[in-house]
């Protein structure tokens, strides 16, 4: 799973060779100046289904960064870490390495949820960011391991990871290996750089909060989002002070990598728990 994203809506032709360089190149620059300078989403109208519940879990003490007005963010602040002994993982993605039904407990009942996997491509993350891309063509690449967790037994036609009422999804994780960790790490750079986009919607539209940074160790890493419904965007961007419903995490532990989509209304603590055991198991 590597390339470059699609590109926007310009007609400028760019050599494949040209765009990646571009992109590694404007990654690199984000991270040495702390600013991410972003294009404007594929489907900014799009809406995703909205959740319903109160989210649970309190509030969370990882450290956390506010993106900035103009589709840009600074470098986020990394929470304390998790574990000394943590190392990046290395050889391939297996099953062993996606997240199970007990990272969602208690919020979430084990014996409620289950689980379909698939390898191959499909479609990741938050369309109305990222577009209706496949892992593939944003990246490139064999293929990547799909995990859906549902609360019904019931999937979607095309894809067994997607729930028939989306009401039923918990979450879905989508995780890969490249050919070394600093491959992994430009590949979840671009893949966060594509949902940022949606920390700034029209109010009434629901919104992506601000990104916080865990680190469990230098090449074990993961980036999150929760997610706002409509009714609490009332500026354009996330609430101060209110609680997300789920939300969306890019991970990478040395040459895996990976996107959770967390579903299941979370708030900050339980989303920032699921998210370190995602980021561990990786």
């Amino acid at each position: 799973m590597s390339g470059g994203p699609v590109a926007g809506g310009g007609h400028a032709v760019v050599r494949p060779r040209s765009a990646v360089v571009a992109l590694v190149a404007a990654a690199a620059l984000g991270l040495a100046t702390g600013r991410f300078v972003l294009p404007p989403p594929p489907d900014a109208a799009a809406h995703p289904a909205a959740r319903s519940g109160a989210a649970v879990g309190g509030a969370s003490q990882g450290a956390s960064a506010h993106a900035t007005p103009g589709g840009s963010v600074p470098t986020p602040a990394p929470s304390a870490s998790g574990s000394a002994s943590a190392t990046g993982a290395t050889g391939p993605v297996t099953t062993v390495n996606l997240l199970g039904p007990a990272a969602f407990s208690p919020d979430v009942g084990i014996g409620q949820i289950h689980v379909t996997d698939r390898y191959g491509d499909g479609v990741y993350a938050n369309s109305a960011c990222s577009g209706e891309k496949t892992l593939t063509q944003t990246l490139g690449g064999p293929g990547a391991h799909f995990r859906g967790l549902m609360t019904s037994p019931r999937t979607a036609p095309g894809d067994p990871t997607l729930a028939a009422d989306h009401a039923d999804q918990v979450a879905r994780e989508v995780a890969a290996d490249a050919l070394s960790p600093s491959l992994a790490q430009n590949f979840t750079e671009r893949l966060l750089l594509e949902e940022v986009p949606c920390q700034e919607e029209p109010p009434g539209h629901w919104v992506f909060g601000r990104t916080t940074t865990l680190r469990l160790a230098a090449d074990v890493t993961a980036s999150w989002m929760g997610t706002y419904q409509g009714s609490l965007n009332t500026t354009g961007r996330a609430p101060e002070g209110k609680e997300p419903c789920g939300g969306i995490a890019v991970l990478r532990s040395g040459n895996h990598y990976g996107v959770l989509e967390v579903d299941a209304c979370l708030g900050t603590a339980a989303m920032d728990r699921v998210v370190r055991t995602a980021l561990s198991q990786l």
